[in-house]
């Protein structure tokens, strides 16, 4: 019987059992830190919704389409019915009006965007306020492709449309000038809830007076937003120069800003886009309605690239490293020393790893994700390497402790600062560190 039970004892103390042990301590620590990473989503998420917030005070996404020449036309439909009575077909000639859309000859814009953080408590969305100005002139509108005559085209009702959105944060009365005169544009409800561009409308212009003039024009449109800009070159030369103290643009839409002109410094950015009729697949003229012209526009995003809480969240996803590593880092240092690790201390050795990233997203919400990083870091550490000297009943180890410690969070650090080569540091590193764990796993015995 005596036996039986040292047999027993002997089986739960060997390295394989407490290897097993550590692994599964390891296994069950994966759920409060599924814990911190759903907090981590719940703040992000929270920050998503007060960005709408603020955003919707100042400002939303700018999208830009215009000038346009509207130009109406008296249109005929002619029907053919039959009489009951008489049996005979009957001819009914219908007039309605149609309308015709002329883009521009050249349109060049300057567009000067002034950047800005706000916040509202510990949450921040960057928002802009832009001030855009637009030049060009158009040409002598053509009805030849279908067929219709002079006499038929309301030349004295025509006006100019520009569909864009975020209405409501226009800072300025928007006007425009043709020729000598002056027009002003007012908001036209389009009633169409799948579109989700509004419209900006002139009065009546006598459009032959103007032409004869040469048919230029220029106005001047403000918005406070945020987000981006974007822009669909309907010119058919269309220039675009845009400058910003925005230093992290993300340029998108179908078209890239010529590189040659580019210029990103930490203070900001210039860009420039020449794009011809020949590179998007729309003509210079559109009867009936305006289309759909959203997949061929181009601008800019002023989103702040890696928010805090993306950085928090990609820490968490090494949090099973580190507790795996950590523990790894202990039990080797259980079986060369002899010194019996009890699996209550490795759960809160375990605690207190994961105890690392509440501290992070606590703090980076007061401070900057750095900071947070150092502090959050510090605690952690000066807390399992004195623990460890309890554990341990020595000092050497748990400085050993302490500095693998610090070097494993230093190198967690910089994958999260790397973008295009985090994998290969990653890779490199974790290759190293296996190099390490083997050498010095090499001369253990691990049949006891």
């Amino acid at each position: 019987m005596e036996t039986q039970k040292n047999t027993i004892t002997s089986i739960f103390q060997s390295n394989t059992a407490k290897m097993m042990l550590v692994g599964m301590l390891t296994l069950v620590l994966l759920i409060p830190l599924e814990f911190v990473k759903n907090l981590i989503l719940e703040r992000s998420q929270r920050q998503e919704e007060v960005k709408t917030e603020i955003n919707d005070k100042w400002g939303k996404s700018v999208y830009f389409y215009g000038p346009i020449l509207k130009i109406p036309y008296t249109n005929f439909e002619e029907t053919v019915s039959i009489n009951e009575k008489t049996k005979e077909s009957v001819k009914e000639k219908k007039v309605f009006t149609s309308y015709a859309y002329f883009f521009p000859e050249t349109l060049q814009a300057k567009a000067n965007v002034s950047t800005k953080v706000l916040n509202r408590n510990n949450y921040e969305s960057a928002v802009f306020n832009s001030a855009m100005q637009f030049d060009g002139h158009y040409v002598q509108p053509d009805f030849s492709s279908r067929d219709i005559a002079d006499e038929n085209i309301q030349w004295d009702k025509a006006t100019i449309v520009v569909q864009t959105t975020n209405l409501k944060s226009i800072k300025n009365e928007v006007k425009i000038r043709l020729g000598n005169s002056d027009y002003t544009f007012e908001p036209v409800y389009s009633g169409n809830a799948n579109d989700s561009t509004e419209s900006l409308e002139t009065g009546y212009i006598d459009l032959k007076k103007q032409l004869a003039l040469g048919a230029k024009f220029h106005f001047d449109i403000t918005y406070n937003g945020s987000k981006q800009i974007k822009m669909v070159p309907i010119g058919k030369t269309t220039q675009v120069a845009m400058q910003s103290n925005w230093a992290s643009p993300s340029f998108t839409g179908n078209f890239l800003p010529d590189d040659k002109t580019k210029q990103i410094t930490a203070k900001g950015f210039k860009a420039n886009w020449k794009i011809l009729h020949i590179n998007r697949a729309f003509a210079q003229q559109v009867f009936d309605t305006l289309p759909n012209l959203s997949p061929f526009a181009f601008g800019v995003d002023f989103v702040i690239p890696v928010d805090q809480y993306q950085q928090n969240e990609r820490a968490a996803k090494y949090g099973f490293l580190v507790i795996g590593l950590t523990f790894l880092i202990f039990f080797l240092i259980q079986s060369i020393s002899k010194i019996s690790i009890h699996i209550f201390q490795y759960t809160m050795i375990g605690l207190a790893l994961i105890m690392f990233y509440t501290l992070l997203i606590s703090i980076t919400e007061h401070s900057s994700f750095s900071t947070a990083y150092m502090i959050a870091a510090i605690a952690v550490v000066l807390m399992i390497s004195l623990y460890s000297i309890a554990i341990l009943k020595n000092r050497k180890f748990p400085m050993f402790i302490g500095a693998s410690l610090s070097v494993l969070y230093s190198f967690i650090y910089i994958i999260i600062q790397l973008e295009n080569y985090a994998l290969m540091v990653g890779s490199i590193g974790l290759f190293m560190i296996l190099g390490a764990i083997m050498y010095c796993s090499r001369k253990i015995d691990w049949s006891k």
